[in-house]
């Protein structure tokens, strides 16, 4: 479904209004009364919906009320936002997305309807990632050096695909720095354009972390460098694009999200349940499986990071030379 800027303007007319008004200490008490409803902006079987999958039944089997996962895809996951903005501040929609894209988006736009970081609460952030680049496994080039000399050669002949917000930004800054002429193909998700990787009509890929785990196990791909300062703690055997002689520095991350003006104790019991599902054995291993370090927060501190990166999405956006939409 397209997200058509007439129907956004109308939907955001009465969003903070709305999101200011609060449930009541009796409603807080009585938490949760009904089915939770775990939102995904991205379509299913991508990486951000197996993320989503996941934690909405850990903190199902914590809330004992059933869990919903809805996607609504589009519009770089406005369509989500804007649905879970516009929810009843109650805690029973949750977004679970990424709040490094969510801060990216809204400095992507030339005239954002209105300011994430005014319309949503964090309940907490869920984990630390990096963005891939990649390649199919039988390309020729085992590190980004090579792949870099391979794709000068090409000149504007070299192509690389992206399907989300980090991607383009670590995709931008990583031919700025190694100073290709390497053409930017936009995909609607990441599944989409591994045929063309497959086949040769894309050059490489700039994956997130779930489905280049994922698919370099299949057989698919080779992950050529991760776009942390660091080596992930989860896998250390990734080289970073940095210590292949790229600045190219950004850490994605996972939160879940509800609409502002959601009542205090009703924030910090989905905060409990959150962090539960975030640091047990089996979230510590699922976000390690697909090379993502657990990162577990409170609502204030996720509050002020999430403030912090809008600002910082900014710059990265004027520094990757990318153009605004609408």
């Amino acid at each position: 479904m397209k997200l058509s800027r007439r129907r956004f303007n109308a939907g955001i007319a009465t969003l903070l209004p709305t999101a200011a008004l609060g449930s009541g200490p009796a409603r807080a008490q009585t938490f949760p009364s009904q089915d939770l409803h775990f939102v995904c902006g991205f379509a299913a079987g991508s990486g951000a919906d197996v993320i989503v999958r996941f934690f909405a039944e850990k903190m199902r089997q914590s809330a004992k009320r059933n869990a919903i996962v809805e996607n609504r895809v589009g519009a770089l996951g406005n369509i989500a936002t804007e649905y879970t903005a516009r929810s009843k501040p109650d805690g029973y929609t949750i977004l679970v997305t990424g709040g490094s894209a969510l801060a990216a988006t809204q400095n992507m736009m030339k005239q954002p309807s209105f300011n994430v970081g005014e319309v949503l609460q964090p309940i907490g952030t869920i984990n630390k990632q990096p963005v891939m680049i990649a390649v199919r496994t039988d390309a020729p080039w085992k590190n980004l050096k090579e792949l870099t000399e391979a794709m000068k050669q090409k000149g504007d002949k070299a192509s690389y695909a992206t399907a989300n917000s980090s991607a383009r930004v670590v995709g931008a800054l990583f031919k700025q720095k190694a100073g290709l002429d390497t053409v930017e193909v936009q995909y609607r998700t990441g599944a989409d354009y591994l045929n063309d990787l497959a086949s040769g009509n894309i050059d490489f890929g700039i994956p997130d972390n779930v489905m280049a785990v994922a698919q370099e196990k299949a057989g698919r791909l080779r992950v050529l460098g991760v776009s942390t300062p660091q080596r992930m703690q989860a896998a250390p055997d990734y080289p970073t694009i940095m210590e292949q002689g790229y600045d190219v520095n950004l850490s994605a991350w996972f939160a879940a999200f509800v609409a502002a003006g959601t009542p205090k104790p009703i924030v910090a019991q989905l905060n409990q349940w959150l962090n539960e599902a975030v640091t047990s054995p089996e979230g510590t291993k699922f976000l390690n499986d697909f090379a993502s370090d657990p990162w577990a927060n409170s609502p204030e501190d996720a509050q002020a990071l999430f403030l912090k990166e809008i600002k910082a999405w900014a710059d990265y956006v004027t520094i990757a030379k990318i153009e605004k939409l609408g």
